[in-house]
């Protein structure tokens, strides 16, 4: 309805009280929805997830270089130290990658725990698997081995790699027998090989369905893929510390 004045003349409308604050906050809505929301978040673990699969795969490659023998894998280790800029730029994306990954995995199973009511956890439960329920505890087993693996052969401060760490490559062969002979050593790396199985048996085919790349036809088909992918995975590396305990490698 037009407001008309005294003399006749329509009044003039009102004018929106502070219009520049609401516009601010509509694009930062925007440009925040990634993380504020929890479809955002979960589009981000997916993004830092289909990352980390894609790293897993190239890394488990340099690593079969060890069945070659010593010039093998200490050939692949110094074809790495050659492109240092890159291998740097890759753990700054992947470091970051992995922080992003825990923590919007821990806030998100906080807050679906606290939203969900017990029947429901209870009927979701019936549905779930082992590995879609354990999601959270395989993903901690595989942060905390990645942290021991940087000490362990990237930056080589662990008392059982002491003597290689004045040379860089130097006898990266060398210093993977030594290491995983020990047979604590060994068992710690089948172990955080068995949770990444079980973790990407399930978060490859859920990554897939979050990024809206699955449908009733191709749901299944991403779940044989990460199983599959998983199975070769766990394959691959649970290999090189089992061929080293049982004396194969040397």
């Amino acid at each position: 309805m037009v407001h008309v004045r005294a003399g006749g003349t329509p009044a003039p409308p009102k004018a929106s009280p502070n219009p520049t604050p609401l516009l601010i906050h509509e694009e930062g809505k925007g440009s925040m929805r990634l993380f504020s929301d929890s479809i955002g978040r979960k589009v981000v673990m997916a993004i830092t997830g289909l990352l980390m699969v894609l790293f897993v795969i190239g890394h488990m490659l340099g690593n079969l270089t060890i069945f070659a023998g010593p010039h093998g894998l200490n050939g692949y280790a110094e074809h790495l130290h050659e492109l240092a800029p890159v291998v740097w730029v890759t753990r700054v994306v992947m470091g970051t990658a992995v922080l992003l990954h825990l923590f919007l995995s821990i806030k998100i199973t906080v807050e679906n725990s606290a939203a969900k009511p017990d029947r429901y956890a209870v009927q979701n439960s019936l549905r779930a698997t082992f590995a879609s329920k354990n999601m959270i505890w395989t993903g901690a087993i595989i942060g905390a081995f990645i942290l021991y693996h940087l000490l362990h052969f990237t930056f080589r401060v662990t008392p059982d790699v002491g003597a290689f760490a004045g040379t860089v490559p130097g006898d990266v062969y060398g210093m993977v027998t030594t290491a995983l002979s020990a047979t604590v050593t060994g068992i710690v790396y089948i172990v955080a090989m068995v949770s990444l199985f079980f973790h990407l048996s399930h978060g490859i085919q859920s990554m897939f369905q979050t990024l809206g790349l699955s449908n009733a036809f191709l749901l299944p088909r991403w779940g044989a893929v990460g199983k599959t992918l998983s199975v070769v995975f766990l394959v691959g590396f649970a290999s090189i510390p089992a061929v080293i305990l049982v004396g194969i490698l040397r």
